[in-house]
This record gives C-alpha cells, structure tokens and sequence, in this order.
C-alpha cells in the first residue's frame, strides 16, 4: 500500500506526522512517500524534496522561488504518474497541491486533501477548482463542512488535533512552577512567529512592545517560545543590537503551549499559534505585518473583517487585532494592558474559549481514519496495483 503525501510548512509536518502514526496504527505496511518534514520522516515517510522548499509565505516571497517551486512540482508530478500511487494526501500547502491533485485525480489516483484553505475569508472561487482536483476534502472546523456540502464536494469534519491534545482546564499555577514564577512576577507570552521570515517583520516590533510594557508595568515577565535554531538566534541578535537585553525575556526553546498555559495574556502573530493560544485559553492580542504589497494584494480579497483564527471561528471580535500599520508598540501594550487591567473580560473570554475548545476536541485521530478507511481497506484487499520497483524506489530517495 502505497501513500503518496505532501506538506508544504511545519505545522502541515505535524499533521502530516500524526496522520502517519495513526494510519500506521491501522494499517502497518502502509508505505508513505513525497515531500515531508522531519517529523513525518520520523514516522517512516521519505521524502523526495526537502519541504524547506515549499515554506513560503505571501505574494512577493512566492515569486522569489516560484521557479525552484514549479520545477519540484514538475518532477513530483512526473515521478507519481509514472508510478501511481494508490492514494495521494495533500496536507495544507494549497497553491502546490491542488494543481498536483487534479492531474492526478484526472489519471485516477484517488485524491485526499488535508487543511482546507480559508474560503470563508478570501478567494472563495477557489471550491470550483477544489471539486475537479479532490475525491475528500478533511476539514479541521465544524463551519467549513457545509461550505462544501454545498458545493457537492466530499467532505469529513475531523476536529483539530490541538483540541484533543490540549486540556480543557489549563494547570496555570503549575505551568508558572515549571517557570520559576512561583515567588512572583506577571508571566507574558509573546509568540512572534515560526519562521525567520516572519521574525524579520515581527522581531523588533515585540521587543519594542516588551520595552513599552516594562516601563509601564515593571513586574511583567516576558516569555518568547521560538522552536529552531535559527528563530532564537535571530531574536537574540536582535535583543543585542537594541541594545534590550537587560529587559526580563526570556527565550524558551519551543515550549509555547507552557508559556500559554502560564501566560496572564498574550501577544500572538496571527496563524496557528491563535488558535493554540485560545485553547490555552489565555487573553490574547493578536498582530501580524507583511510586506505593504502582499497585505494590500490579500486586504482587497478578503472576505471576513477579522483574520485570527479565536475571531473567525466565534464568529465576531472577542480579542483584539492590531494588522500592519496598527501593529505599533504603544497600541499593542495598551491592548494587551487592557486585558491585565479588566479581571471579569478575561473571566468572561476565558469561558467562551473552553467552550470553543470542547466543540474542537471530537476524537480527530479516529475521525481521520475512518474517513480513509474506504480508500485503503479497499487497496488492502485487493494489493497494490503499481508496486514500486526496488531500483525506482532507491532512484526516487536520491532525488
């Protein structure tokens, strides 16, 4: 049993990886093969391209390597038609995938795509190429499975992983133990972004913010979870040459569920890091800059009035967010202050976030299953069509 699967970005690795793990569970000689990241290699997928390549972000930086990027998707392409996989999964990374599932959905290779795009907020056309490109959409919120009901596109609601992974009452008290914040001090968490690219645009503008809260309120602690190498040492070059490296942050290597959990509020840039942030259940302040051309480009297509995840899935605003030219130090530490200065407004969001997070929490690992169960029991029954030679297998990992 052959699975084709590709992920564009980290968090598609982590979904890519669970995805595997659980599949595994199920069917053991599932063999996974494409474009992945560590983590999904370490659940035994191998990968053709290093995922590295596809991890970019907005119009401007796309068209720096869109090339090397089309060219990847031409081999791709080349190397699965040759040999047909018996399922292809596409976790996230859209504008690569789509294009690679239509064709290969117009060979006959069924077709999964893992993370819907965010129709509801901008480029809806895009649920007519969808159709002719996917044989199952997965979706991960209960909003967007009527979308393509609606559009008479296959789909499963299967729940997002945080939501099950994360508890639905945070252990605050310990996670500031864990800390050292026992003896004192107001923990912030500030989540500045996931990539080096997006520390570019965000770096200064939370030590700016950091500094601005410290001068006003002294007992604050601030706590910045950066997961790579690269990410911490480009945050602390930029605490040096700031010369700000005597305010209280401290750089935590990952851990940003902990600084969360711990956090009174929290400054987030837009993204997933939102969403983890609401089921942590912690007031937040949400921020993001692009490049002026890509935010007026994606601002003139956009649908909804908001763009954090928290917002979008209530519906309305129930946390601030500061975008682009907003996105100063002085408006993100009064934001912030407001939630530190109003005890019941925190209460009060902290209940509607829990019921967000039971609403999410559904069993995601299961759901996912089941929902590829009549694709691979149907290919287990009945063997592999397109085996794979050996030599074609050793060519492909040089590749």
């Amino acid at each position: 049993m052959r699975i084709a699967i590709v992920a564009g970005e980290t968090s598609g690795d982590l979904l890519g990886a669970d995805l595997i793990a659980a599949v595994h569970e199920r069917w053991p000689e599932a063999e996974f093969f494409g474009i992945c990241g560590p983590k999904m290699i370490g659940e035994g997928a191998r990968t053709l391209f290093p995922m590295e390549k596809l991890a970019v972000r907005g119009y401007l930086e796309v068209l720096k390597h869109v090339r090397e990027i089309l060219a990847i998707r031409r081999e791709l392409t080349r190397e699965l038609l040759r040999n047909p996989p018996d399922l292809f999964i596409g976790v996230d990374a859209p504008d690569f995938n789509f294009r690679l599932e239509s064709k290969l959905k117009a060979r006959g290779i069924p077709t999964i795509h893992y993370v819907s795009p965010s129709l509801w907020a901008w480029r809806p056309e895009r649920i007519h190429f969808i159709a002719r490109a996917v044989d199952r959409m997965l979706v991960m919120f209960p909003f967007e499975e009527p979308i393509y009901r609606k559009a008479n596109v296959p789909v499963t609601y299967v729940g997002h992983p945080l939501a099950d992974s994360m508890p639905i009452q945070p252990k605050r008290m310990e996670a500031r133990t864990q800390l050292r914040l026992a003896g004192g001090g107001v923990p912030i968490a500030l989540l500045p972004g996931s990539r080096v690219s997006e520390l570019e645009l965000h770096a200064d503008l939370f030590i700016d913010t950091a500094a601005e809260l410290h001068k006003r309120r002294p007992e604050l602690r601030f706590f910045v979870p950066l997961a790579t190498r690269e990410t911490r040492e480009y945050f602390e070059t930029r605490l040096y040459v700031k010369e700000a490296r005597e305010l209280p942050i401290q750089i935590l290597f990952g851990h940003a569920r902990l600084a969360l959990h711990a956090a009174e509020a929290a400054i987030v840039a837009s993204g997933t890091a939102t969403l983890e942030a609401a089921l942590a259940q912690c007031p937040m302040v949400i921020t993001y800059r692009l490049s002026s051309v890509t935010y007026q480009l994606m601002k003139r297509k956009a649908l909804l009035p908001y763009v954090g995840l928290p917002n979008i899935l209530a519906g309305e605003f129930i946390v601030p967010e500061l975008l682009q030219d907003d996105a100063t130090p002085a408006n993100l530490a009064q934001a912030l202050g407001n939630w530190l200065d109003h005890k019941g407004a925190r209460k009060q969001l902290q209940e509607r976030l829990a019921r967000m997070h039971a609403e999410l929490a559904c069993g995601h690992t299961q759901r996912i299953v089941d929902a590829l169960a009549p694709y691979l029991e149907r290919t287990s029954r009945h063997g592999s069509p397109n085996p794979e030679p050996p030599g074609r297998q050793r060519a492909a990992l040089r590749g």
